[in-house]
């Protein structure tokens, strides 16, 4: 089939360029996101069985049918998961995505976005925050406990002072989080910040009890990455538009869920191109080392694949307290993103390189002429199902996805 693929992908970066993600609600799973069953639990990554999970992915389940009251400890829950009677389905096969597991059950709130230049929409829970957490794979009571906490007052505050304030531009706060030293992965301290500026007076007058509006914002305020879940629906919003064009070999998705690491590409519509996902090489919580690891995992990769996160490390160099490596290595780590992509961000932009606009669309063939891969930080989850967090760090995705995607692509395209 001849085609023009770099017209194809100047289309498709045009199409992300364009986006515009807007905060417009806050809702439940059930509620709100396409094709969502009370028998069904999201992930994150491509598709996954129970008998394939990894232990947070595991732990992450566990706690989730637990949370519905479907199971009552973690052996009804196991049984259960791996009876049949469980539908798993990955976030991206329901506009969403999810951090780390990802998982998300009927009941769970969900911020929704709407990308306002093409129509279409993106989900996400809200975070939990760092540590022992569901996302991470722990499910001890205090997990559930937060999460019945999020469900019942969290969730139904926030969306009151939504609904007073009216959407919000996403487009607008990344952009002033990116000149404020975040990247919209693993450093949110200022996203998270400027998202409180804007609800702030309106959670104020809300006609509720002073101590539970002070307790949502005490929680927001302590938790910096409570910014993450907004950043990666926001990606997942403007990125979608660029699916499908023919001829197109921009990599439109990113994501792992603990046991493989998968892509898909514009010009090859909705396939998965998996392999193993790979570990991560990063800082540990004391206590805690590589030996105690699971491998990559989660959704967030989203934020890369837009522009942010990993692409845009040089606006945020402090990230590497986090994550390891220098200011230096941040510097270049962006700088390096630029030659696998088909453009730069106009409204995504960093201060310190002269306000150059982020790596943005990143381009299969590229990839493969220059044997650079995509750059990724991310948090790091231990092994075992019930622990949680462990530390962060770095990550290079496996090149196998790459090779094979590249190989479908000339055969449906030609050299």
């Amino acid at each position: 089939m001849k085609v023009d693929i770099e017209k194809a992908n100047q289309e498709g970066a045009s199409r992300i360029l364009k986006a515009k993600p807007t905060i417009v609600d806050i809702s439940t799973a059930g509620e709100a996101v396409p094709g969502m069953k009370k028998n069904m639990i999201l992930h994150a990554g491509p598709p996954l069985t129970w008998d394939r999970m990894c232990g947070p992915m595991r732990g992450a389940v566990i706690g989730g049918l637990i949370y519905e009251g479907l199971a009552k400890n973690q052996k009804e829950a196991e049984e259960l998961a791996a009876s049949g009677d469980i539908e798993y389905s990955p976030w991206h096969h329901h506009a969403g995505v999810g951090p780390m597991a990802g998982v998300a059950t009927w009941s769970m709130p969900v911020w929704v976005l709407e990308n306002k230049t093409f129509g279409n929409k993106a989900y996400c829970t809200l975070n939990e925050g760092l540590g022992k957490v569901l996302r991470y794979g722990a499910f001890s009571e205090e997990v559930i406990a937060r999460l019945k906490w999020m469900e019942t007052e969290l969730a139904p505050i926030l969306k009151k002072a939504l609904d007073k304030h009216g959407e919000i531009d996403m487009k607008n706060l990344i952009s002033q989080a990116l000149q404020m030293g975040d990247e919209g992965h693993n450093r949110n301290r200022a996203g998270t910040s400027l998202l409180i500026r804007e609800l702030a007076p309106y959670l104020v007058r809300l006609d509720e009890d002073r101590e539970k509006i002070a307790k949502v914002l005490e929680f927001m305020h302590s938790n910096d990455h409570f910014f993450l879940n907004l950043t990666m629906p926001a990606a997942k919003c403007t990125v979608d538009p660029a699916a499908n064009i023919e001829g197109s070999s921009v990599i439109y998705t990113m994501a792992r869920n603990g046991t493989d690491f998968g892509i898909r590409v514009s010009g090859l519509g909705d396939r998965w191109f998996t392999a193993p996902a790979t570990m991560v090489d990063g800082l540990y919580l004391p206590g805690f080392t590589a030996k105690d690891a699971a491998p990559d995992i989660g959704d967030s990769v989203i934020t890369e694949t837009s522009g942010i996160g990993g692409f845009a490390m040089a606006a945020a160099p402090a990230i590497v307290k986090f994550v390891g490596g220098t200011p230096k290595d941040a510097v270049n780590f962006t700088k390096q993103m630029y030659e696998i992509t088909v453009t730069e961000n106009d409204t995504y932009q960093i201060p310190f390189l002269d306000f150059r606009g982020t790596p943005t669309a990143i381009d299969l063939i590229k990839i493969e002429e220059t044997g650079i891969l995509p750059r990724i930080n991310t948090g790091i989850a231990h092994k075992d199902p019930g622990v949680g967090m462990v530390g962060a760090g770095l990550v290079r995705p496996p090149e196998k996805c790459f090779h094979d995607a590249l190989e479908a692509f000339v055969e449906k395209y030609g050299d």
